[in-house]
């Protein structure tokens, strides 16, 4: 193995994995004999398929080996965007909420790393990895790096990721720490609500990747009117309801300049009933994985002067 280290930024939300190229579903599945090799992981001798229905949401990410697995799928999409690497010193670079950020950063980094040496395949190619750092950096604040210079004196921006709401006020330029939110109001939980009603009303059963769809396309074939209609106002009321935590947080959502991120951005912008000038959205949802991988590129640069 040479001394070349990639960086890797790896945004682990509960609905998805996003790194800098790649985005894919949190599911994983122990597979004895695979038939199809797209998609499956084998590590320490057992296969198991990436991608489909997404995992449960628990406490913590560390809980089981589920995130370490896809860390290690999420490591050979990107190497195999990066001209088939298959052997490298791998920097970590990912991240966590605001306010759970203090309590979870050292165990994260303890289960990243916990296996310096690795060897895995993915879609039956092999590869060696050595974990030479992980760096876990704010949600949120990451996925506005490059933004900060041009703040005003004042902003706030809100991640909408799948389980939570973060909300960093940023004063001159700096986040302040003391005035940071994160609200158990994610996406997931607008998704939930929709099901809820469709089976109770039309005894009809949306899956997750079809709501997911309908927010990004406005659009879902094949699927009755009325539920089309439904899905559009629990997507008013999810959006409309941000607003209003950001007012009950004695945000001055007139006057203040906003920036909205995530994967729940583009509810905001689609199907909130007040339109506000001073908003705006990034609506890359992996935003947050690009920021860990330009902060932990500057700490690399900056430690090898």
């Amino acid at each position: 193995m040479n001394n070349n280290i990639e960086v890797i930024g790896i945004d682990h939300g509960w609905s998805h994995i996003k790194t800098v190229t790649s985005v894919f579903s949190t599911s994983i599945e122990e597979n004895p004999s695979p038939t199809f090799f797209k998609d499956v992981l084998e590590y320490k001798g057992k296969y198991y398929n990436i991608g489909g229905e997404r995992l449960e949401v628990k406490n913590t990410k560390v809980e089981n080996e589920d995130f370490y697995l896809l860390t290690l799928a999420a490591i050979a999409k990107e190497f195999s965007k990066r001209g088939n690497i298959t052997e490298s010193n791998v920097y970590l670079a990912v991240g966590l909420p605001l306010t759970r950020f203090g309590d979870e950063k050292q165990p994260f980094i303890d289960y990243l790393s916990k296996n310096e040496e690795v060897y895995f395949k993915f879609e039956e190619k092999e590869y060696h990895i050595k974990i030479v750092k992980v760096s876990v950096y704010p949600q949120c604040y990451s996925a506005v790096t490059e933004m900060i210079p041009n703040f005003q004196r004042r902003a706030v921006v809100v991640d909408i990721g799948s389980w939570t709401i973060d909300i960093m006020p940023v004063i001159n330029k700096k986040p302040d720490d003391r005035r940071c939110n994160s609200l158990p109001h994610g996406l997931i939980t607008c998704m939930r609500d929709i099901n809820r009603d469709c089976v109770k009303n039309f005894n009809y059963e949306l899956e997750e990747s079809d709501i997911e769809y309908y927010i990004r396309h406005r659009q879902l074939n094949n699927i009755p009117e009325e539920v089309l209609k439904l899905m559009d106002r629990y997507l008013m009321n999810y959006a409309d309801m941000i607003i209003r935590s950001l007012k009950e947080l004695e945000i001055n959502v007139q006057t203040t300049p906003i920036i909205i991120v995530g994967g729940g951005a583009s509810v905001v912008k689609n199907y909130c009933s007040v339109k506000l000038p001073n908003i705006d959205y990034k609506l890359d949802i992996k935003a947050n994985a690009k920021g860990y991988e330009m902060m932990a590129r500057i700490a690399l640069k900056n430690a090898r002067r």
